[in-house]
């Protein structure tokens, strides 16, 4: 199995705390949220050997040790998707594929969830996730983002869009990915051949959203499963979201939401 971060971004909704370091080494509790990531697969048994890491901004202060590197020269002019095809030589045909955003931090019964899911794609997805926008802000339809699974045959159809209505959010995407094994080599021939000058939900190819490129793979007939976890992660988009963690852990509240004690160093 092969692990990607995708760590390329300025993280301008976390000024000033990533003035002087990328987003994904802002901390929690004292701790990046990368190291709780690199923990939790440590935890799973996946080698440091086979991680790697696409940075861009402030790359150098990147603390990895043991996680391959790589860079998006272009972080300023690109998006998320641009950033992951950086690591296409990584990307090894016959091994497992996980892509886990930067900013996110999870319980490792998330990450067990995804890898024990066999689909083409499987995606995490948080069916309490009403619970944890309702705390974060006033709104969640303001935020959240659709994620329609079909009835009969529990396959993704639909994810990223703005909803209309809470039935429109079936579950809420987390920013881990797997690819099976042997749809790894289809995966980046698919995004290889994807049209250059086409609009991907109003962005431009090199600012694609990852929810429309997993949506081109689905309209194209690609088998996208859930991965459903209850809870047991954050995600710090912004500002706010960190003083809002931070004041959880401060009161103890923190473990309704995330249980930092199951990410443990023995």
């Amino acid at each position: 199995m092969k692990v990607i971060f995708l760590a390329a971004g300025q993280g301008t909704r976390l000024r000033p705390y990533t003035i002087d370091r990328p987003k994904c080494m802002v901390e929690i509790n004292g701790r990046p949220m990368l190291h709780y990531q690199l923990k939790v697969l440590s935890m799973l048994q996946v080698p440091r050997n086979d991680q790697a890491i696409v940075g861009g901004y402030l790359q150098d202060k990147l603390d990895a040790p043991g996680v391959k590197k790589f860079t998006n020269p272009r972080y300023e002019r690109t998006n998320m998707v641009s950033t992951l095809f950086c690591a296409q030589d990584w990307m090894q045909k016959g091994e497992d594929l996980v892509i886990c955003y930067g900013d996110i931090v999870y319980e490792p019964c998330v990450m067990k969830s995804v890898l024990d899911c066999n689909a083409e794609v499987c995606l995490a997805a948080d069916l309490n996730w009403r619970e944890l926008w309702a705390l974060r802000m006033d709104n969640p339809l303001d935020d959240a983002e659709t994620f329609k699974v079909d009835k009969e045959t529990g396959n993704v159809t639909e994810l990223g869009k703005t909803p209309k209505i809470y039935s429109d959010i079936q579950a809420q995407y987390m920013g881990i990915i797997k690819i099976r094994a042997d749809k790894v080599s289809d995966f980046v021939e698919f995004y290889n051949n994807l049209d250059r000058n086409k609009t991907y939900d109003g962005k431009d190819f090199d600012n694609m959203y990852m929810t429309s490129f997993i949506q081109e793979l689905i309209n194209h007939g690609w088998e996208i499963k859930p991965a459903f976890v209850h809870g047991g992660w954050v995600e710090v988009d912004s500002v706010d979201d960190l003083h809002f963690y931070s004041s959880k852990i401060k009161s103890g509240d923190i473990k309704k939401i995330l249980d930092l004690d199951t990410i443990r160093d023995d």
